[in-house]
């Protein structure tokens, strides 16, 4: 049984053409499921969703009671698929589904984990080839896991994985960073991005810097450990410049000059104390909010 877990998101024009290219790449690999999670979509996706699964004994669906996100939309699909593997991909067709074959194939090989290799075209923009490298290089640097560069959400878990997956509770997800966390036996497959089918893309630039901001801080506390040496370097900086303020004062009877220099090094600080205060309030409210343990999302529907 093989499960394709499909979060959907305003994605009306989207879903018969990936139920068609899914199902034909599938046709030859046993019995399969197509499960779709509409995250609070407003544009007529769930209602075309059940006008589907209404004919189609292999489409199944949850729908949420709003929009939740795209992380915690997989998280749910991985809490109820059925399949001894699950598949995750996007619904916009930028995941190729005739790259399915190649992921299974790898799977019965005796791989636990496939994932998958974005290769960027000649036509994607620079500013976002750039921002994704950074992004995994800082990721990388930062945490104590390691995602590939180009690690998408279209990849295969082997049931035993998904169920280690599901045990994780906490609110704040990062699925790339818990596959990468969590081990098992793993290989990438590279795939070439296709044009997204209809409509436009959710990610807009502050969901992409919220998702790397969050998967920085869920995977590591370095950035609490730079804010520490930060303070222990600039007040260590600021005892020797006393001290030899005072040498000057009292030994040579005149005043040091600079009251721009003071004045820069006063907003400069004042600007290390605010960024370090606001690395321990990110880290603080994720705390906050973990520890209410409200439900990662709510079920409006479902048929499974």
């Amino acid at each position: 049984m093989i499960s394709i877990v499909i979060p959907a998101y305003n994605e009306v024009g989207n879903i018969r053409p990936i139920v068609q290219r899914v199902s034909k790449a599938l046709e030859n690999h046993g019995p399969y499921e197509i499960f779709f999670i509409d995250d609070g979509s407003r544009d007529g996706t769930l209602a075309e969703i059940k006008e589907i699964n209404a004919i189609n004994e292999n489409i199944k669906y949850i729908s949420f009671s709003r929009n939740f996100g795209h992380q915690k939309a997989l998280k749910a699909g991985l809490d109820h698929a059925k399949g001894d593997c699950v598949i995750s991909m996007d619904a916009d067709l930028q995941h190729p589904p005739e790259l399915l074959a190649e992921l299974i194939k790898e799977w019965r090989n005796g791989y636990e984990v496939v994932y998958t290799i974005r290769v960027d075209s000649a036509d994607t923009a620079f500013i976002k080839r750039l921002s994704s490298r950074l992004f995994y290089k800082i990721i990388n640097l930062l945490s104590n896991v390691n995602i590939p560069l180009g690690a998408a959400d279209f990849r295969l878990l082997d049931r035993k994985v998904v169920d280690e997956v599901k045990k994780f509770k906490e609110n704040w997800l990062f699925i790339r960073g818990i596959v990468a966390w969590v081990g098992f036996n793993q290989t990438s497959v590279e795939y070439a991005v296709n044009n997204r089918n209809r409509g436009s893309t959710k990610y807009s630039p502050s969901r992409m810097l919220a998702l790397a901001l969050n998967g920085i801080t869920s995977f590591s506390i370095l950035p609490l450990r730079i804010s520490i040496l930060l303070g222990l370097t600039f007040s260590l900086a600021s005892f020797f410049y006393t001290i030899y303020a005072i040498y000057t004062k009292v030994f040579n009877n005149t005043v040091i000059p600079g009251w721009t220099s003071i004045l820069l090094s006063v907003l400069f600080l004042g600007g290390i104390q605010l960024i370090c205060l606001g690395v321990i309030g990110e880290y603080l409210g994720k705390m906050f909010i973990e520890t209410k343990n409200r439900p990662a999302y709510l079920i409006k529907e479902k048929d499974l």
